[in-house]
């Protein structure tokens, strides 16, 4: 890792200079981590309901969050922002991890761990959005990054969101709808 010579910006005006990695290069490469994570879920969500009603609105924001990982990508290589490795690992663990959660069956799926897919799924979308609207806000201090793109994914993020929402509902419904707890 190499040492660069940073400044410190709070409120828009330089306070100092830090020795270290780029602040924003540890920003993106987080980021990157989440989406590896990302990404691998919602490709084993969406293939694990290919043929059902859900399967077509999982593929398509399968196939979204890949573009956009590949988008944090070309901010990061515009930026000079290179690749850690190691976090990209980390997103892999961490969305394998996640499998290991208890969902009430021992080996198969349950209608419990699309619940908790979804879910996840959302929150990675709102971290996204999130990553979106703070490239948006600097974006006038890194003239590499294209403020026009950056609405696009965040309005792309947003209609993801929603999708996820209406598919989430709809299987909590199906799967604590009949009220008699547990």
């Amino acid at each position: 890792m190499s040492d660069v010579r940073t400044e410190t910006i709070t409120g828009g005006r330089v306070v100092g200079t830090q020795a270290g990695p780029s602040p924003i290069g540890i920003y993106l490469n987080d980021h990157l981590a989440g989406a590896t994570a990302g990404l691998r879920l919602a490709r084993r969500t969406s293939t694990a309901h290919r043929g059902t009603p859900f399967g077509d609105t999982l593929a398509r924001i399968a196939s979204e969050i890949a573009e956009d990982r590949d988008a944090l990508l070309e901010f990061m290589r515009a930026l000079g922002v290179p690749e850690r490795k190691y976090k990209i690992a980390a997103g892999w663990i961490a969305e394998a991890a996640g499998r290991l959660k208890s969902n009430g069956r021992v080996v198969r799926r349950s209608a419990l761990s699309t619940v908790v897919e979804l879910e996840t799924l959302r929150i990675g979308i709102a971290g996204k959005a999130a990553a979106w609207r703070t490239l948006s806000a600097v974006a006038d201090r890194y003239d590499r990054l294209d403020q026009d793109r950056l609405d696009v994914l965040l309005e792309r993020a947003r209609r993801q969101a929603d999708a996820l929402d209406d598919l989430r509902i709809a299987t909590a419904r199906a799967v604590f709808g009949d009220g008699d707890g547990d």
